[in-house]
């Protein structure tokens, strides 16, 4: 089939699957253009604009004209491409032993296409049975996490991803209980840790979706006892492999630790000092999450003990009890934070006090925050007269106001 120009991502150069456009104009393939702003470039990839704003707006009008476009047919050198019976011939060629890794390839393709593109196509999926289907290829495929010369197995799993993410897994969440599989959980694991940019994300995004829904919970449960996934997780809140697959790691980390069974594990693997290391970045989209999960985490001893050794920890919770235009959630969940290690010691109520507070917290109380905020902030206050009144010279009230 010859794709029109104009149906082609510029810098895949391969038919667009989800098309977003730039502040500049130009349009791009969604996995395409992520990848280039993930790996830094900050530019547009065809006009070299230096971009200052980075957001992506899909493009309806030419997604669907590619989908009319794939569900009218065309001409191939055999015959015309029917819609609906080759959904049963991709079905089959994805299941095969037979199949040609090169035609597993393409069917997976032409699934994502159909995923991502088409609401009648995503339904004929879903009724046809692909969701499980394409968890069971991901998690129990063993060349997808053995083979290690080829670049096929990466590819597989990236439309794989696509493939699943774009099913709603969230309203399909039964079928990812496949993951208390032991084996399957390895794999999450393998993937997660040797896979690159884009299946780190993925996958991130999908233990999001398992760790929120009730119906996976003992899945939740059986990732929070596997060291490798926290350990990978935990890497991923500091490390620079690029701002998509830290959110999506902090969205992942606070999913798993509501669930009281996981935290202690959660502390072990370091994701204190990994929250930290988040929230010291220039940009925290995920501030609130990185919060929640940092207050949640102080419940168990050892989260307090990994608090105190962390010399940044107090100053950073101190500056995000009040942010301009900021989310108040995230100040309540700075200041519980605060509360729970103030009431721990002495010297952490002395470092918060000569941190400024006193000031943020006054200036929250006079914000337009939450009730939860206010209480806790008022407790905190209340909490902090004792350093002054018992030790004037540990900290300057006036100074720190």
């Amino acid at each position: 089939m010859s794709i029109p120009w104009f149906f082609r991502c510029p810098i895949s150069l391969d038919l667009f699957t989800d098309p977003v456009t730039l502040s500049t104009g130009q349009t791009y393939d969604r996995p395409s253009i992520e990848r280039w702003l993930a790996e830094g470039h900050y530019t547009c990839p065809v006009t070299m604009q230096r971009l200052n704003d980075t957001s992506l707006v899909p493009n309806h009008t030419l997604r669907h004209l590619i989908d009319r476009w794939l569900l009218t047919g065309h001409e191939t050198k055999s015959k015309p491409i029917n819609f609906i019976n080759s959904l049963a011939a991709l079905k089959l060629n994805i299941q095969s032993a037979e199949t040609s890794i090169e035609t597993k390839l393409e069917a997976l393709k032409k699934v994502r296409i159909l995923s991502m593109e088409s609401d009648n196509g995503q339904a004929s999926l879903i009724q046809l049975g692909f969701f499980p289907l394409l968890l069971d290829f991901l998690f129990q495929t063993p060349q997808l996490t053995t083979t290690t010369t080829t670049t096929y197995p990466e590819l597989f799993i990236e439309v794989a991803l696509d493939c699943i993410l774009s099913l709603s897994p969230e309203k399909h969440s039964e079928f990812l209980n496949i993951l208390k599989n032991e084996s399957c959980l390895a794999s999450l694991g393998i993937m997660l840790d040797q896979g690159n940019v884009k299946i780190k994300t993925c996958l991130c995004t999908l233990i999001e979706t398992i760790a929120s829904s009730p119906v996976t919970r003992q899945v939740c449960l059986a990732m929070g006892q596997s060291q490798k996934v926290l350990q990978v997780l935990v890497s991923l809140l500091c490390s620079s492999t690029g701002i998509w697959a830290m959110e999506a790691a902090v969205r992942a980390v606070y999913g798993i630790c509501m669930l009281e069974a996981n935290r202690s594990n959660l502390v072990e693997e370091g994701a204190i000092d990994g929250l930290f290391s988040y929230l010291s970045c220039s940009v925290q989209r995920n501030a609130s999450q990185a919060l929640a999960s940092i207050e949640a985490l102080l419940v168990v001893d050892a989260g307090r003990k990994s608090l105190l050794m962390n010399v940044n920890a107090v100053r950073v919770l101190v500056k995000m009890v009040f942010v301009v235009n900021s989310d108040h959630e995230a100040s309540e969940h700075a200041v519980g934070a605060l509360l729970i290690m103030c009431c721990e010691t002495m010297g952490v109520r002395a470092e918060a006090v000569n941190a400024g507070v006193l000031k943020q917290l006054l200036l929250l109380l006079q914000s337009q925050c939450g009730v939860k905020a206010k209480a806790k902030a008022r407790a905190l206050l209340k909490l902090l007269r004792s350093v002054w009144a018992e030790d004037p010279g540990v900290c300057n009230f006036y100074n720190a106001m």
